[in-house]
């Protein structure tokens, strides 16, 4: 049967699922059907585990520590750690569950029993049944495991774009013969030209596919994800239990490997926070009844009954960017505006007016009457002519100080959102962002003041850096308010 890994062996013989024998397994693997078209959700899911297990190292628990710590996330979303510790616990456990959901629909065509009941694994593996602490995070044999995984998802991805190539040649070999029959004979060198790169693009498909998913077996392949799941919980438990009463804990108690003893002793200097009690402070778009442990994962019910998606991102209350379905939006326009300032020329009518409408009503508002009271408090800009490099240069700074750090959580808020994208078939290994990077959890109205200031800052540095135009005659204050983008 396959098991996997040592860790999993010893499981299996706790639970009595997976029988340990090695001519069984190498029965099972041979017997086992292949993925064929499965390859590519196959794929995702891998690229998705791969990614989870990166985004757990020391080193990027490390980075972690420091975006808590980022101006924006603290001004913006909360100054609690424990909190935004919470969040990022619950939302890889999410991607966890989900890949996990996945992985267990793949084991009901396994051969393997154990594999084919993975959804009975893993909920005991949550509810602590099984010992966490035989699981060893980053241990060389799971290391290969996951460079294994790895280089199996990159050939289902070339095998993916070719594919992909070899139907549009098709389409035109089906245009070509149309034509040769309905013009008679065509250029010979073009047509033997084209029938040489179809042979080859389809070369290549069947060598991709031969070293790809597309042949490995439902058991060998589930095998490898199963144990790669087990492994990524048992760490998540070790680095965020102290943040979620929840899950269960993983102690040098469990560890019965002198390596992995050491290990976890030397993991342990290492911690992001001294675990204490949550106080969720109102600093922030926190509201005082929020708890740490916003999405539990205790059930003993199958994974197949259809988790709710996106639980941590409903968590955001209304008075949220996030909560008020705005993120995207918001993200999008401090984007735009960093863009717009860096730019030396002028911004057309057109492109300050699409800006302008991406706002909200209120926050039109806001702006306009920022605008007057300038217009009126420097005697009208109008009468300046524009032009005044101080101006321009003071104006300039303020923005920048605002946008610096702003505009990470803008550009992090559209690469999660990019990230989740079901559009395209993408297959990456990077550590995801989290939703407390991003906009999705800050504060609306300070979210909304910050924005206004850079609108209006880079109002006044297109007038004071005379970015008009050619052709185009000075604004009268009335324009100002309604056009927000310029002078």
């Amino acid at each position: 049967m396959v098991v996997f890994n040592n860790a999993i062996d010893r499981l299996s013989k706790a639970t009595n699922l997976l029988p340990n024998t090695q001519k069984l397994r190498q029965r099972v693997y041979s017997s086992s059907p292949h993925l064929g078209i499965l390859s590519f959700e196959t794929a995702k899911t891998m690229s998705r585990l791969i990614s989870l297990y990166r985004s757990l190292s020391d080193n990027e628990m490390s980075k972690l520590k420091d975006c808590m710590n980022t101006e924006g996330v603290s001004f913006l979303n909360s100054k609690d750690p424990s909190f935004l510790l919470s969040l990022a616990c619950s939302e890889r456990l999410e991607d966890l569950e989900n890949a996990a959901s996945t992985v267990a629909r793949l084991g009901l065509k396994c051969v393997d029993f154990g594999l084919n009941r993975f959804d009975i694994v893993f909920n005991e593996l949550k509810l602590g049944i099984i010992d966490l602490g035989k699981l060893d995070y980053g241990s060389k044999q799971i290391e290969k495991k996951v460079m294994k995984m790895e280089r199996l998802v990159m050939a289902t991805s070339n095998l993916y774009s070719s594919l992909e190539g070899l139907a549009e040649m098709e389409i035109s070999e089906k245009r070509m013969k149309f034509w040769k029959q309905k013009n008679g004979e065509q250029n010979r060198t073009n047509i033997d030209l084209f029938n040489q790169k179809i042979a080859l693009q389809r070369k290549d498909v069947r060598r991709f596919r031969s070293s790809s998913l597309w042949r490995q077996s439902f058991d060998r392949s589930v095998g490898l994800m199963a144990r790669t799941i087990c492994i990524i919980y048992a760490r998540i438990c070790f680095v965020f239990g102290p943040y979620n009463s929840s899950l269960p804990r993983v102690t040098l108690k469990n560890i019965r490997s002198p390596e992995q003893r050491e290990n976890l002793r030397n993991q342990q200097e290492y911690c992001l926070l001294e675990p204490r009690r949550v106080n969720i402070t109102k600093s922030g778009p926190i509201p005082m009844s929020a708890k740490p442990n916003l999405v539990r994962f205790h059930s003993q019910k199958s994974i197949f009954s259809s988790p709710e998606n996106n639980r941590v991102f409903h968590v955001a209350d209304p008075s949220t960017v996030g909560g008020s379905g705005l993120a995207i939006r918001y993200a999008n326009v401090i984007v735009t505006a960093e863009r717009y300032l860096e730019m030396d020329c002028s911004i057309g009518k057109d492109e300050r007016q699409s800006l302008y409408e991406m706002l909200p009503e209120n926050l039109k508002l806001v702006i306009r009457k920022k605008l007057s009271k300038i217009v009126k408090t420097s005697g009208g800009l109008a009468a300046e002519n524009g032009g005044d490099e101080n101006m321009a240069k003071g104006w300039r700074d303020a923005v920048n100080e605002i946008l610096k750090w702003l505009e990470p959580v803008a550009t992090d808020t559209l690469k999660w959102q990019s990230e989740r994208s079901f559009e395209k078939m993408k297959f990456e290994f990077k550590p995801s962002v989290l939703l407390l990077q991003t906009l999705h959890f800050s504060d609306k109205v300070k979210t909304e003041a910050a924005i206004a200031e850079v609108l209006v800052g880079l109002s006044c540095v297109c007038w004071y850096e005379d970015r008009r135009c050619d052709g185009e005659d000075q604004d009268s204050v009335a324009e100002i308010s309604r056009i927000s983008l310029d002078r």
